[in-house]
């Protein structure tokens, strides 16, 4: 693991001077408390290490390992105030580790505790300050009497490299800090996407096939009072409710294929987009390149990404009726696979102009796809045509 890392520019030390300054006081109450600290530390990380490393064919030596290193990651918290103090080094606090319940569960939380990278690095840290702070400690204490007209120089070098080791191994991890804020921010996406998607089926079924249906039992009701004093209002009355009960049938069927068609289930994305780009106002050619055996699994992705590439298309070619514009005269759908992507590309030449910024159904269409790393491009120019290219991660079915 390497130390060396760039230093800010407000993070750096003034200038050495040979006239002994606050800063250079600091560095050397830092480099003399660094034995005492390194001692404990060191004594602590080897008696935690071989403890739980000699239990660990019976049930505590596991939990009392991930204890140790939660242990070790507030040793690296008090490490890092140290050198924020005194060394003027400011470092980030790592992520916390998920408590059990927010992990899934005991076992997932252990499991998380024992590959924490930051309390391991803190023990190395540990591990490896014993020498090291004792070396600072005597070059430090016997410089004030014997090395003082050099001492601002050895004390700014050896606090240099106290400064490398605690950003190279107390900082948290640039990418793991990155992954974990887009991970974070993703299942806020997914969160507010299901919780959307709920309330749209509440409304339709509100609206559509529950207010039918009211009104059918209502008209039932009344054909019934009317059924021995007029039988033929009656007849009337059933007939009606008859062609309500059909609108509902549809409309029921309507939000199923919405939420996920069968087609898409039974026969897969290519009979599914098919279905798709024939209620589209523009003529739609559909192309699905999937290598494998249609039938098999290997030439379909699993149910999950299936289901968002159909809604990516679905939601783009109704882009395409509302916005392409009296001009166009076509659109093409083009599914394949890239290695470990899914690629989608839905191309038209209609009036061009369509753009992801802002609040736009392309913008909400790039936050979903963002949630399972997925990519969304546009490509639009004005009075040229629109070109959507849309990327997922190909996991197999099953």
């Amino acid at each position: 693991m390497t130390l060396s890392h760039a230093i800010p520019d407000n993070d750096r030390p003034p200038p050495v001077r040979a006239v002994f300054s606050a800063v250079t006081w600091k560095e050397i109450a830092y480099l003399v408390s660094n034995l005492p600290l390194a001692v404990v530390g060191f004594v602590y990380a080897v008696v935690m290490v071989s403890t739980a490393g000699g239990l660990s064919v019976t049930a505590i030596g596991i939990p009392l390992l991930a204890c140790g290193l939660y242990l070790s990651r507030q040793w690296g918290r008090l490490d890092r105030a140290r050198a924020r103090g005194l060394l003027g080094v400011r470092v980030d606090e790592p992520s916390p580790i998920p408590g059990p319940k927010r992990s899934g569960g005991f076992f997932p939380w252990l499991w998380t505790s024992i590959k924490d990278p930051v309390g391991w690095r803190t023990v190395l840290y540990q591990l490896i300050r014993l020498p090291w702070g004792v070396l600072t400690f005597t070059v430090a204490l016997t410089g004030l009497f014997v090395l003082w007209p050099v001492l601002p120089y050895l004390v700014r070098m050896m606090a240099n490299v106290d400064r490398a080791m605690v950003r190279g191994l107390l900082s948290p991890s640039e990418d793991l800090e990155r992954r974990i804020a887009e991970l974070e921010s993703d299942r806020g996406v997914v969160v507010d996407t299901a919780a959307a998607d709920l309330r749209r089926i509440e409304r339709d079924l509100h609206d559509g096939a529950q207010a039918r249906l009211v009104a059918l039992a209502m008209g039932l009701g009344l054909a019934k009072e009317k059924l021995l004093e007029d039988p033929e209002g009656a007849a009337a009355m059933v007939d009606e409710a008859h062609g309500e009960v059909k609108l509902a049938l549809q409309e029921l069927r309507d939000l199923a294929r919405g939420i996920h068609p069968a087609v898409l289930t039974d026969r897969g994305l290519d009979a599914a987009l098919s279905s798709v780009a024939a209620r589209c106002v523009v003529p739609v050619k559909v192309a699905v390149d999937l290598p494998g055996d249609p039938a098999g699994a290997g030439a379909r992705p699993a149910e999950a990404i299936e289901g968002i590439a159909y809604f990516v298309v679905s939601e783009l070619l109704q882009n395409v009726s509302k916005h392409a514009g009296p001009g166009a005269r076509g659109a093409v759908v083009e599914v394949w696979r890239a290695g470990a992507r899914l690629m989608i590309r839905v191309s038209d030449d209609g009036c061009g102009g369509a753009s992801a910024s802002g609040g736009s159904g392309l913008a909400g269409l790039a936050e979903r796809l963002g949630a399972v790393d997925g990519v969304l491009v546009v490509d639009s120019p004005p009075g040229v045509g629109t070109v959507v290219t849309a990327e997922l991660p190909w996991r197999d079915r099953g």
